[in-house]
């Protein structure tokens, strides 16, 4: 039976991790430095049977394979490089161990640690996924692997619990730069489909029709066609990703531009936008509230 350690669980991992848990083959050891996170588990069928908590780091020494589902670069990089209080992934894993970074990480950091992984004996793949909660609950997510393709192999069992897409996208780090270059061509929609909105409406032009006409014809994108009948025209605002995690894989996809020397002037207009929605609008905003804020600056001007 496999020997499995899963790290981080909040909104997307805790899902991803509970159908996971479903695979008869896999013991699961589960760790997250806010316990109370764990509680949700206890009712799950695998629990104390092939489903326990981790209550360290230290507690995945064993483990043969490792998957991080963490909401950034820097906590990320602490979990496998380790902090002054306790050691990381890297100096715990045995060698021949598999790390998969399931989180939208920056590309740069990615490439960063996978030599100091394998001087290690230690393996990484980076693996985001696409879908938000919803998919994440029901295990149809897209997911992106970077990493040699035996290697991939080896883990395409786990990751086929928790996505119903798994696209090699080649070497380690491409995946994470796909990941963000694929959240700036979403938000890019959803900027452009929240702005002609705003027009449509100050015209009296009704929404409803609107929305029909735009996932009728050219304008169709995964935003109109998911967030604005919805979310964003009834103004419930929950599509269930945080605005908050859109203007941080900006900020990466952004950085992209340095690492490619490919200038981009629209992804530079987008990742500015959603960080000042970031600081303008509340903690917990979704990110069709991107709607919200443009609609602020409107009636401000």
């Amino acid at each position: 039976m496999l020997k499995l350690g899963f790290v981080g669980l909040g909104m997307m991992g805790l899902p991803m991790l509970e159908n996971l848990a479903g695979a008869r083959d896999v013991a699961i050891l589960a760790h997250d430095r806010d316990p109370a996170r764990l509680d949700r588990l206890k009712s799950h069928p695998a629990w104390g049977v092939t489903l326990r908590p981790a209550a360290r780091l230290a507690d995945l020494a064993d483990c043969t394979v490792v998957i991080t589902m963490l909401p950034n670069s820097a906590v990320t990089n602490a979990v496998i490089e380790g902090r002054a209080d306790e050691p990381g992934l890297a100096a715990l894993l045995p060698r021949g161990a598999t790390l998969i970074d399931m989180g939208s990480s920056n590309p740069a950091e990615t490439l960063r640690l996978a030599p100091l992984l394998r001087e290690a004996g230690v393996t990484l793949i980076d693996a985001p996924v696409s879908g938000a909660v919803a998919k994440a609950a029901n295990g149809t997510l897209a997911i992106m692997a970077g990493g040699d393709a035996a290697d991939l192999e080896r883990v395409r069992p786990v990751l086929s619990h928790m996505g119903a897409t798994l696209i090699h996208t080649g070497a380690v780090g491409s995946a994470h730069a796909m990941k963000a270059l694929n959240n700036y061509v979403y938000a890019a929609g959803l900027f452009a489909a929240s702005e002609a909105m705003l027009i449509a409406q100050a015209m009296d032009l009704d929404a409803d029709i609107f929305t029909q006409v735009l996932n009728a014809s050219s304008g169709r994108n995964v935003a109109t066609e998911t967030k604005l009948a919805q979310f964003i025209v009834p103004r419930t605002f929950n599509g269930g990703f945080a605005l908050a995690l859109m203007a941080k894989d900006l900020r990466t996809a952004d950085s992209l531009q340095q690492l490619s020397g490919m200038p981009a002037p629209l992804l530079s207009l987008c990742a500015s936008t959603w960080g000042q929605a970031q600081e303008a609008l509340p903690a917990t905003a979704d990110n069709t509230e991107i709607y919200r804020y443009l609609e602020a600056q409107r009636d401000a001007a």
